[in-house]
């Protein structure tokens, strides 16, 4: 896909980045001839570390799982991340979500690419997340199981966040099945889409 029009006053606004893992469709080299050119500082998994470094982004920040450190005046936590049923998830790499507090600000639970685990329903459920973001685009290959939380899965994340869902991740990439439309009609099912934000290419979400 095409980056929206409005990309570059989106981009001119950045001041910090933070890299959930190393895959392409999250980091490419576009984005990273940016974060070098910009000194952008970085935060990301303890296990990724050395690849971006290697890369020439500027690390500021390196987290474990379940670690919390500060932030922009807050904190932000490292939270595990599963990107995958069964096997699949090996190769598939480290993954890290993250659960951000800002002062005077809604907090942020990024789960990141992942399928709906138990540290995934802790967060949800203990952590209480104002805005929780869920990659919903149900990414499977043609063999092996979804890389990504199943339309069930995606249901049963937003029924259990506490608050707002912000579902990305959809008509993106070519093996991401769950389009924006048929998501909205499950939800709409389901009686939880007042809940949930599914956002076009360059919208503008404020809260």
């Amino acid at each position: 896909m095409e980056l929206p029009d409005n990309t570059k006053s989106i981009l001119e606004k950045v001041t910090h980045c933070i890299i959930t893992h190393n895959h392409p469709d999250h980091l490419d080299i576009a984005a990273e001839k940016y974060l070098k050119s910009t000194n952008i500082p970085v935060t990301c998994s303890l296990l990724d570390e050395k690849t971006f470094r290697k890369k020439g982004l500027n690390v500021v920040n390196k987290l474990e799982y379940w670690n919390k450190t500060s932030f922009l005046n807050g904190t932000i936590e490292g939270i595990p991340a599963r990107h995958g049923y069964g096997f699949v998830a090996k190769p598939a790499g480290n993954v890290m979500g993250f659960f951000i507090q800002l002062p005077n600000q809604p907090s942020v639970y990024i789960s990141s690419d992942t399928i709906y685990t138990v540290d995934v329903d802790k967060v949800l459920r203990e952590y209480k997340p104002d805005i929780s973001v869920v990659a919903a685009g149900s990414a499977q290959f043609d063999i092996f199981k979804p890389l990504l939380m199943t339309v069930d899965d995606i249901v049963k994340f937003v029924e259990n966040a506490p608050n707002k869902v912000i579902a990305n991740h959809m008509e993106a990439v070519n093996h991401c099945p769950t389009t924006r439309e048929k998501l909205r009609s499950i939800l709409q099912e389901k009686n939880i889409l007042h809940k949930t934000y599914i956002p076009e290419d360059g919208e503008l979400i404020h809260f």
